[in-house]
């Protein structure tokens, strides 16, 4: 039983008030989250979203959290406990902030820092406001800090719990030495004064919460919202076949070889709930794509949540019923000092093959094989407009996978990767390069009777000067598995100059531009769900009409035979088509 809970034993809950304080606490973080967007520098975080935001109570229980990234959600909640720990909450005073992005074993990459200050209320510790952006450099070997590194200091600055704000003000030492490494300076300046105030402004809206509500009856209703969603997980891991349920899959090479990295997957759910445990995945490697404790356990956070109630709460309630296990020394929980800024890539991998384990018994719940990757584009150089050294990054979308009854979305990010599309218009208009081309890649679908989505060409230019750009992505060896007789999805390509020498390039590798160059991003399909011939044919007519297909696919992959003349299913020639 809480302290709380202690204090109220007697008292009844007021349905009314529940939800008053459960949306006010809510409330507080989409706010933050607003404030975050609308104050940051970088395109990265003010319009590709990559961050998010949480507020935990004093005994470090995640209570609340924005609509933002679930991999971000998950990881945070060893961040900032490890965070705190670390460092000492009885070092902490009203007004403090602290910034962490150390990854071993409670964090991610080291491009996703978080800031996190304590939020006092009448003279006590009440709980944490923390927030984790994504920046657009770190320092480390390339720019974007992202590359195929041998060890995490070739990576970026890398930064244990310190204090980076002290009463109300930036602690100016700290951030200077920080700037210091960093070849943005002045987006990475901005964005980090943009996550102060938004922990700032958890604190106004939490503040003016417990004044009109009062702490104990706060308290009291946290302790109600976490039991409350703790029964209803409960009830939700109930309702699920019991049974042992395995996958296997691979992120298609390191960085440095082309070995494959093997992920498994056994999923146990019995009468305790559900465990995931990834013993049987590769070793840790010497190469970027290993996953820290952190990243592995929000990829097994986002899929118990996609296998239970859309509508239930994710708090401590929730999260406390996320049993993992994932061996020290491998690339599913890595080891200090190696390398991690590819770790996502591998975690996005990881949740894909969890949904393959769960697809033989859970069909309505889960998708084909998706894009599954990351995909990051990172570059940067001298501006040739202002003589300041730059650095971009966004991450590229891909297709989903085809579901049971509906086809897979296209040009979308996968699983807990939630982040949105960089315009066109921003990117130029903000950066040297122009975008040449920014379309869906016909017949890149893995076929099925639900097709699973397409992917994305972009292409970058750059006319007036030397770039350095970093490519850190995969699935250019495989597509997407398909499900229940669907086809695989295209693979995806990275290609120099596709309208003159057309070097394919490596899905983990960094190459020196020259004025003029072009460098492709062409991202996989989604795995197709069921047998393409049992597509109906107007939807493969839709399919063709739209750009999506080819007539010719449509013919030798759907039997379907399209008439180009009168944009119609030829039925004479399709006839003995399943419809």
């Amino acid at each position: 039983m809480t302290r709380t809970a202690v204090l109220h034993e007697d008292r009844k809950i007021d349905p009314i008030k529940f939800e008053v304080v459960r949306n006010g606490l809510i409330e507080a973080t989409e706010e933050m989250a607003a404030a975050l967007r609308r104050s940051a520098y970088s395109t990265n975080i003010k319009t590709r979203c990559d961050f998010s935001c949480c507020f935990f109570d004093r005994d470090l229980r995640a209570v609340a959290q924005s609509f933002s990234q679930p991999n971000h959600l998950g990881s945070m909640v060893g961040t900032v406990r490890q965070a705190v720990r670390e460092y000492g909450a009885d070092k902490l005073a009203p007004g403090d902030q602290l910034v962490v992005n150390y990854p071993y074993p409670g964090g991610a990459h080291l491009n996703d820092i978080v800031v996190l200050a304590p939020f006092f209320y009448r003279g006590e510790i009440y709980g944490y406001f923390a927030n984790l952006a994504h920046h657009v450099d770190v320092g480390g070997g390339a720019p974007a800090s992202v590359g195929a590194f041998r060890e995490i200091y070739q990576e970026g600055v890398i930064i244990p719990p310190v204090k980076i704000v002290q009463d109300g003000r930036i602690v100016d030492d700290v951030f200077r030495l920080v700037l210091a490494q960093i070849r943005s300076k002045r987006e990475t300046a901005g964005d980090f004064r943009a996550q102060f105030a938004s922990n700032n402004t958890g604190v106004r809206r939490l503040t003016a919460l417990l004044d009109r509500h009062g702490p104990e009856t706060v308290s009291y209703y946290i302790d109600e919202l976490v039991d409350y969603t703790d029964r209803r997980t409960r009830a939700e891991l109930a309702k699920l076949p019991k049974g042992e349920y395995l996958a296997d899959g691979y992120v298609d090479n390191d960085g440095f070889t082309d070995q494959p990295v093997r992920l498994a997957a056994r999923v146990v759910i019995d009468d305790e709930g559900v465990l995931f445990d990834f013993t049987g995945s590769d070793p840790q490697r010497r190469a970027p794509v290993n996953s820290t404790w952190a990243q592995t356990y929000s990829a097994a956070a986002y899929a118990l949540k996609c296998i239970t109630d859309p509508d239930l709460p994710v708090n401590e309630g929730f999260y406390r019923h996320v049993r993992m296990t994932a061996p020290e020394g491998t690339v599913v929980n890595c080891t200090h000092p190696f390398p991690v800024v590819a770790g996502w890539e591998t975690q996005d991998r990881l949740t894909d093959v969890i949904v393959k384990a769960l697809a033989e018994v859970l069909p309505g719940r889960v998708a084909a094989g998706t894009k599954a990757m990351i995909c990051h584009a990172g570059f940067g150089g001298a501006d040739p407009r202002s003589g300041n050294y730059y650095c971009y990054l966004e991450t590229i979308s891909g297709g989903y996978g085809g579901r049971l009854k509906s086809d897979g979305p296209d040009a979308v990010q996968a699983h807990g990767q939630n982040t949105e599309n960089a315009p066109v218009e921003e990117t130029e208009t903000n950066y040297p390069v122009r975008i040449l081309r920014y379309e869906l890649v016909e017949n890149s679908e893995g076929p099925g009777r639900h097709r699973g989505g397409l992917g994305v060409r972009r292409d970058y230019r750059f006319d007036d000067h030397e770039v350095t750009f970093t490519i850190l992505s995969d699935r250019d060896r495989w597509g997407p598995w398909g499900l229940y007789g669907g086809g695989e999805g295209r693979k995806a390509y990275y290609i120099l100059n596709p309208d003159g020498e057309a070097r394919e390039l490596g899905s983990k590798t960094t190459v020196g531009l020259k004025p003029g160059d072009v460098v492709s991003f062409q991202t996989c399909g989604g795995g197709g769900w069921g047998p393409p011939e049992e597509r109906s044919p107007d939807l493969v007519l839709q399919d063709v009409r739209d750009g999506k297909i080819s007539i010719e696919r449509a013919r030798t992959v759907y039997k379907v035979a399209i008439d180009p003349a009168a944009w119609s299913v030829n039925k004479v020639e399709t006839a003995g088509h399943p419809d």
